[in-house]
């Protein structure tokens, strides 16, 4: 069976697939459920167009991965065959561990845990099954491999992950300021102490490369309407979990229902594997489905919620760059009492939070510029402008979200 297949991606045009084993792992039922988990989770109420998925973002990952290592190999680099298909490994399932609506539900169906910890359990029972074919690829995702540029590839604040997320999500968005120049940022890749470097002549290419990533998130990832979508949907799981555990009726596939009536840590899904099974059965068209039938359940917070959901009748929204006063938070509260709803019930249909926008965290780690004399710089100090020092403060926004009564204009 050939198995150098290509596909046709419309970000890049036609991807190869590197290797017979990444074939295989793509095929494999763990990564072809990746189809069925969109990006940008609710962006589409925002956004028509951004009805891509995480298949896509990943065999997009893995292309760029390919023009990276075959850039630094270029330039004199030495990566072992083993590498390269580690490499492309790790970037291929760096996201595997999404679950529905990708970040919406992160923390949600399973207590606190973020998609990394998940992607690297799901990547070490696929290395059980492959005995042991995913030991470096793990190491790289992981970061303990000695070279640290190939962890740099896969995470970092100039990763394979990040470039293509970009390009791809302004793509369907046609948010334009999103686009950004990955091409050349790639060819600009050098190696210095076994760091991920960037040439001098690069700069401007990572100004722009930072400049859209702010932008794309106060335009795409933290639109008002997409947080508001995604505050409502966490409230119908929280709500429907909350019915659940008190022995109400809850429709629910049964993979699905395991995350809704029982409380599951991440200390109980290491231990057992029937968790991992379940949590890989579950995608977006569940969590549909839930929200179509629970539009219809008696319960009045959880059907109100649903049902404003799949009107897309949202929430209001309002920003402020301080906590809210005590005062406007009971002028809200008495919106919602209007409209005959009782006090115990406005968590649900008040929800208060904060949004942080960081285009470079400098603190955490760097992208390091060689200058033309050899010597290695952090982007803020290479750079001439001196929004990229401003770009590395955390901008924080509070936001209150509540209910509305219903308009013929809504």
């Amino acid at each position: 069976m050939n198995k150098r297949k290509i596909f046709n991606d419309p970000v890049y045009g036609f991807i190869s697939i590197p290797s017979d084993f990444l074939f295989d792992l793509i095929e494999h039922p763990f990564f072809q459920r990746l189809r069925r988990i969109r990006q940008l989770g609710m962006a589409e109420l925002v956004y028509p167009g951004a009805l891509h998925t995480r298949f896509h973002h990943a065999l997009g990952a893995m292309h760029l991965m390919t023009q990276a290592l075959s850039t630094l190999r270029g330039k004199g680099h030495l990566i072992w065959d083993a590498e390269w298909e580690a490499a492309h490994i790790a970037i291929l399932l760096h996201d595997i561990g999404h679950g529905p609506f990708s970040h919406v539900l992160e923390k949600t169906l399973l207590n606190g845990v973020a998609h990394e910890y998940l992607s690297l359990e799901i990547m070490k029972e696929l290395n059980r099954q492959t005995d042991g074919r995913l030991d470096l690829a793990i190491q790289m995702f992981e970061g303990s491999y000695p070279r640290q540029f190939f962890h740099q590839l896969v995470s970092s604040q100039l990763d394979m992950d990040r470039m293509d997320y970009l390009n791809r999500d302004c793509f369907f968005t046609g948010v334009a300021e999103g686009a950004i120049g990955t091409e050349r940022i790639i060819k600009m890749f050098d190696i210095v102490d076994d760091q991920l470097v960037i040439e001098s002549k690069g700069i401007l290419s990572i100004e722009n490369f930072l400049n859209a990533r702010r932008l794309m998130y106060w335009q795409v990832y933290l639109h008002k309407t997409s947080i508001c979508a995604e505050v409502m949907l966490i409230q119908a799981i929280t709500r429907a979990r909350e019915l659940a555990m008190k022995g109400e009726a809850i429709f629910a596939p049964p993979h699905f229902a395991i995350f809704l009536t029982q409380n599951i840590t991440f200390q109980r899904f290491q231990e057992n594997v029937e968790y991992l099974n379940a949590f890989l059965q579950i995608d977006d068209y569940d969590v549909w489905s839930c929200i179509k039938i629970w539009a219809q359940h008696s319960d009045f917070v959880l059907s109100t919620i649903c049902q404003r959901i799949l009107d897309r009748k949202l929430y209001k929204i309002q920003f402020s760059n301080h906590p809210f006063d005590e005062n406007y938070l009971l002028s809200i509260s008495a919106q919602l009492h209007e409209q005959g709803i009782e006090a115990q019930l406005h968590p649900y249909f008040m929800v208060q939070g904060q949004s942080t926008n960081a285009a470079y965290v400098s603190s955490k780690e760097h992208i390091l510029i060689k200058m033309k004399d050899g010597k290695v710089k952090d982007i803020a100090e290479a750079s001439d402008l001196p929004t990229i020092k401003a770009l590395s403060n955390i901008v924080r926004k509070y936001y209150v979200c509540w209910m509305k009564p219903l308009t013929l204009h809504s």
